[in-house]
């Protein structure tokens, strides 16, 4: 046994053990024959660094894994890191762009290998700090998205759904980052409010019958307008119906459609119709008859003007941004009376008129370009989501992916219900190469460049095999098919027709959705044979709801797809982590807090146990600091407590099975420590992290150091001790060596307890403690997780020492609401008692007395001036008047009654007005609610002890 410093030092003991764990392969100890149980994380960004999400997700994550490894369970955390092709281009490009140079100075592969380079020498600084957090991740087989053996498998299933009919290329409208240059997925799309206008436009008829109003916040749109849509139950369009417009400046002839789209409400009830800048008047447009190869698309991918395919647009518009496009339209519109002023009333009812109405509008931005998105018709590749949804959906139905909570099931189902073909094709170099190769199609005219024939294969030797088969039912005489890894041109190729046939490789990467779709299976070597087969399923899965559709759901997809069986059996769904005001962190809004700072500060153990503390079913937790200190607190307590136990003689237990024991008090703890397991085990069945850890916070705090070590004390330190509830008459010598003996065995044995069923919460203070507590036969991390045995329980003892407990609590409050000196000693007196009170008080009168600093005494209290205190059915009186100024208290506390009693009214008023309820921030409403109710508990408890006063 090593004597405990006197000082909890988190630093010094979290890197020393957390290196011993992993060199020592802890994280993954052999056990063959045990039950497998995996867990994946949400591989993070091979770019990022820990934020309190993180802090938050792989606190969870660490804490389940551990409580597995504490069962026995062959507990396996995969970990790995995302390529994250978006956030790593732009990390190299800013180097680059650092040196003024830039990514087209290079070709592919020079610039691919920059990358890795980057890779190798400057990313995954996550994985560094996820270790400061303690995570016991199976770092030995740590994976990459880019891995030889995951590109694999990525490339598998892209050509396995292509040839299943279920992965294809489209035109159809994506979110289209023109500050990146590539279709970016709605969660990288920020929605910010922007303040902007609205603009309404006379559109004439063709046949110079009249004009029909529309309106928009995008005026430069029209230039690639294709149609005016109304409601077709509007009667003051039906005879509109059918006609022509012919726009101004393009004098593009379009016609007036009608569709449910348009609402008759809304402005004049006519909606602009442009299907390829608008992801509603895209739909718009298919219901119109019109094909996404017809739509026009009037913006190149920097999101400046370029050439209808009707050529309409005039000139001096061609090049201009979106914006600087915008000012120009209006401006013309308004020179050829085409605007619509926006006429505004001042308070004398004068007018006054302006080219638009000013509007917030709900913009899109990309959350890492921070340029404003554009809906942008263009070829992509993408998966039928809505087949491989079915199953999905089927199985969170029927129980087999059990989610917590079950709130989000409503949510789930209607996304998935309803969701949109899975644009999976992403124009970047960085990412998994999407395995298609292109050659000019056949025609009766000859070779056709610009609408290409597709070969999807795993491989450019399987490519060009399959174009072979292609092109030898066409050319007649010997031919060679040449591979380039970037579009040609067609006049390259001309004078080798028929000789030499191009084949070049599709420029675009995968979105990093889809590779990481695949993480259950495909870090464990799938789809060669492998570990998968005994790990899938895994066991869980941890995830913020913000990635459910996102990563959860295609895992989903993707795993019942391939392997026929479900990614995970549960799903649990947590909050986020917000500011302590409630509102979400942003560095914009300069709220974030740093994890990696906390850990400094209070050590990883505090950060962690306030996690799962917080943590209640998905509800956002809101940072308090305080409270991580208060929990730093937590763990000083208990080193402290531990260090009590060692000074005297109290070591390591010897035993699984709690000690055999007489004195009623250790029997009470033995029993107190199997219903915290009980409970810590129905809160792990029911993930419920809040439950496991307030129970055990609970019993450490409260049973085990504020009242076992207390009782305990007569008897390790040769005073009177709590009396054996057997009824035998005390022992003469509180010191025995038997008594003595049994205690230190005893404590040893819940100490035991504690460390082993704190360890998943408090990793590093429990790891250092059980190693300096006595000669162990292994690390705490495999230790062996305790049974709830219910014999263990005993009734009769737990209401002896409770009822001990409460009557040295009351007493102890009585003493504190009046002003009795700390120091001073009290008589006892007791009436109405019972033979069981009377019994238990001979028994437990010693550890009474020196608890609550009374001596019991016989017969009746004197009159007046005694403080009352009732437990059970005995009224138990501490005369006062020797101690206390009584007429001086009885005014400090009528005193003290009123001013509770005026605020608490005061706040009640407040809170009984409608207008205040209503019209006041949330968070000021829900403080005085607060205050009301401790004003009104205050002035209770005053009230209380006046009368105890008499």
């Amino acid at each position: 046994m090593s004597e405990l410093p006197k000082t909890f030092d988190p630093a010094e003991i979290e890197k020393r053990w957390y290196t011993h764990w992993e060199d020592e392969g802890l994280f993954r100890p052999d056990r063959p024959n045990a039950e497998p149980w995996t867990l994946v994380n949400p591989p993070p960004n091979v770019t990022g660094s820990l934020h309190i999400g993180h802090a938050l997700d792989n606190t969870l994550q660490d804490i389940l894994v551990r409580h597995a490894r504490l069962q026995g369970k062959d507990a396996r955390w995969v970990v790995g890191t995302d390529h994250a092709g978006i956030a790593t281009q732009m990390v190299v490009e800013r180097q680059l762009n650092e040196k003024q140079d830039k990514r087209t100075n290079y070709t592919r592969e020079q610039f691919v290998d920059m990358v890795w380079k980057w890779k190798e020498e400057s990313g995954g600084q996550i994985t560094g700090q996820l270790r400061r957090l303690g995570c016991s991740m199976d770092w030995a087989n740590e994976r990459f998205t880019m891995d030889d053996g995951f590109s694999k498998a990525v490339l598998k299933v892209f050509v396995d759904l292509y040839n299943q009919g279920l992965l294809y290329r489209d035109k159809r409208l994506v979110n289209w980052d023109p500050g990146l240059g590539t279709a970016i997925s709605d969660l990288e799309v920020e929605t910010i409010e922007v303040k902007g206008g609205f603009w309404r436009f006379s559109y004439p008829l063709a046949d110079g019958s009249g004009s029909i109003e529309v309106a928009t916040t995008r005026p430069e749109t029209m230039l690639a307008d294709m149609a005016v849509a109304v409601h077709p139950e509007d009667e003051r369009y039906t005879a509109l119906v059918g006609k022509q417009i012919r726009l101004p400046i393009t004098g593009r002839l379009i016609p007036i459609v009608a569709d449910e789209h348009a609402d008759p409400e809304l402005g004049s009830g006519a909606v602009k119709i442009t299907p390829g800048h608008d992801f509603n008047d895209f739909e718009v447009g298919k219901r119109a008859g019109m094909k996404p190869a017809d739509m026009l698309n009037m913006l190149d991918a920097k999101a400046a003007v370029t050439q209808t395919a009707d050529g309409l647009i005039p000139d001096e518009y061609l090049g201009l941004d979106r914006f600087e496009a915008r000012t120009l339209v209006v401006k013309r519109l308004k020179e050829l009376g085409c605007l619509i002023p926006h006429v505004v009333k001042d308070k004398e009812g004068n007018e006054t008129e302006a080219d638009f109405e000013p509007r917030t509008i709900q913009t899109p931005y990309g959350d890492r370009s921070n340029v404003v998105i554009e809906p942008w018709l263009t070829d992509q590749w993408y998966v039928d989501a809505k087949t491989l949804a079915g199953p999905a959906i089927d199985a969170v139905k029927s129980g087999a992916i059990n989610m917590v909570p079950k709130s989000w099931e409503k949510t789930f189902f209607h996304w998935m219900e309803n969701i949109q073909p899975w644009c999976v094709s992403r124009q970047l170099w960085w990412g998994h190469r999407i395995p298609a190769w292109y050659g000019p199609s056949v025609t009766p005219l000859g070779y056709d460049f610009v609408n290409p024939k597709h070969f999807v294969a795993e491989t450019e030797e399987a490519a060009t095999e399959l174009a072979r088969e292609y092109y030898v039912q066409f050319v007649e005489e010997e031919f060679e098919i040449k591979t380039f890894g970037r579009q040609v041109e067609a006049d390259v190729h001309v004078k080798s027709y028929h000789r030499e046939i191009p084949l070049w490789r599709d420029e675009d990467v995968l979105d990093t959705w889809f590779s990481s779709a695949l993480w259950p299976f495909a870090t464990m070597g799938w789809p060669e044979p492998g570990e998968w087969e005994a790990r899938y399923p895994n066991s869980v899965l941890i995830s913020g709801f913000d990635i459910l559709f996102f990563w959860d759901a295609r895992m989903m997809m993707q795993g019942l797809h391939f392997l026929k069986e479900v990614p995970f059996k549960t799903l649990y769904l947590h909050g986020l982590v917000r500011a302590a005001d409630g509102s979400k962190m942003s560095k914009s809004k300069g709220n974030t807090v740093d994890p990696l700072g906390l850990i400094d500060q209070y050590g990883a153990d505090a950060l962690r146990f306030f996690m799962a503390a917080m943590e209640s079913q998905g509800r956002d937790i809101k940072m308090d600091e305080k409270r991580v200190e208060g929990y730093r607190n937590f763990a000083t307590k208990l080193w402290n407590a531990a260090r009590f136990c060692q000074s005297n003689g109290i070591g390591a237990s010897s035993t699984i099975e709690p000690p055999v024991a007489d004195l009623a008090v250790n029997r009470w703890i033995i029993a107190e420590t199997v219903a915290c397991v009980q409970a810590m085990d129905l809160a792990f069945a029911d993930l419920r992290f809040d439950g496991a850890a307030n129970a055990i916070y609970q019993f450490v705090w409260s049973r085990f150091c504020d009242w076992y070590l207390e009782l305990i004390k007569p008897v390790l330190q040769g005073g009177d001790a709590p009396g054996s509830f057997s009824g035998d008459e005390m022992r003469e010598a509180a010191g025995a060596q038997g008594e003595v003996a049994e205690t230190r065995a005893v404590a040893g044995w819940v100490l035991d307890q504690i460390l082993v069923m704190l360890h998943p919460f408090m990793p590093f203070i429990t790891e250092e403690l059980w190693s300096k507590t006595g000669k162990r036969e292994h690390d705490l991390i495999v230790a062996q997780w305790p049974m709830a045995d219910a014999r263990a329980l005993d009734p009769d003892a737990a209401r002896e020492i409770d009822w001990l407990i409460e009557l040295v609590s009351e007493i102890r409050a009585a003493r504190t609401e009046v002003n009795v000196p700390p120091g001073a000693r009290l008589p006892l007196h007791v009436a109405d008692a019972s033979e069981l009170t009377l019994a238990r008080l001979q028994r437990q009168g010693s550890a009474l007395a020196r608890l609550a600093r009374v001596d019991v005494a016989s017969g009746t209290a004197p009159a007046g001036g005694a403080l009352q205190v009732v437990v059970d059915e005995a009224t138990f009186a501490l005369p006062i008047g020797d101690v206390v100024d009584l007429d001086a208290e009885r005014a400090r506390l009528t005193k003290a009654i009123a001013a509770a009693e005026k605020e608490r009214d005061s706040l009640g008023k407040r809170l009984e007005n409608p207008a205040f309820v209503e019209k006041a921030k949330p968070e000021a409403v829900e403080k005085a609610r607060t205050d009301f109710a401790d004003k009104a508990a205050e002035a209770e408890r005053l009230s209380a002890a006046l009368q105890r006063l008499g």
